[in-house]
């Protein structure tokens, strides 16, 4: 089924650079708790067209109107994914949200630094969060058992994909959902304002870290689920 009440069931998640899907599981127990079909794309990071096409394939798999939710990087991602015909709204989770024709560093333009993201890059290109500033930079209220599993399970991310320009700007046609913390070191507090705002997204911030997809579970939960209510409301 597609609907609960006529509501959008379908949500795909779609993770950011140095992380894979599984960082979605406490999200994705929430949904499916609550009547969602949840689906978690994995990404392979290696190209902005390589995302795109794995969170595409996913989109193929649904039976009905869906919820695509992007983290960080994944934000660039669903940006272009999202112009998919199944897709009825999009979340953005501490994420990027470029439009048509810029790519995700200069999102970063006049904006404060955040030097407590530190990226160590590798001759091939790829990069990994700094072991030692992982926890401060990425995710300050998890755990020190959740930072280690983190940190320990990044994917590297080809550091060239943030160069990569986005064709299509899918909140343009689609109505859009922001969700970020307040103590997020990854990006400028005003940096993802801007972003969110100029996407005319529905905005909520809650205290947190960049990783507020795990620690704060909860709140983006509620976020989607309010997507996936507003989506369905707009004819959808």
């Amino acid at each position: 089924m597609s609907t609960i009440e006529g509501m959008v069931v379908n949500v795909v998640l779609v993770h950011g650079a140095f992380a894979d899907g599984s960082g979605w599981r406490g999200v994705y127990d929430r949904l499916t708790d609550r009547g969602y079909r949840v689906t978690i794309v994995q990404n392979p990071l290696t190209s902005l067209e390589d995302d795109v096409a794995a969170t595409r394939r996913v989109l193929d798999l649904q039976d009905g109107p869906t919820i695509l939710v992007g983290h960080s990087w994944g934000g660039t991602v669903i940006t272009e994914a999202g112009v998919h015909d199944k897709v009825a709204g999009m979340v953005y989770v501490a994420a990027l949200v470029p439009d048509a024709g810029q790519n995700s560093s200069e999102q970063y333009e006049g904006f404060a630094a955040t030097p407590d993201f530190v990226i160590d890059v590798g001759a091939d290109g790829f990069g990994f969060l700094n072991r030692d500033a992982f926890k401060k930079g990425f995710a300050a209220d998890a755990s020190d058992a959740e930072v280690a599993f983190m940190r320990d399970t990044q994917v590297p991310v080809n550091m060239s994909v943030f160069a990569q320009t986005v064709s299509q700007a899918a909140w343009r046609q689609k109505p859009s959902w922001a969700v970020f913390g307040t103590e997020d070191k990854a990006f400028d507090q005003a940096m993802l304002t801007h972003m969110a705002e100029r996407a005319g997204a529905a905005i909520a911030t809650v205290p947190g870290s960049h990783a507020v997809y795990v620690t704060q579970a909860d709140a983006v939960t509620d976020v989607i689920v309010a997507a996936a209510e507003g989506a369905s409301t707009v004819g959808r």
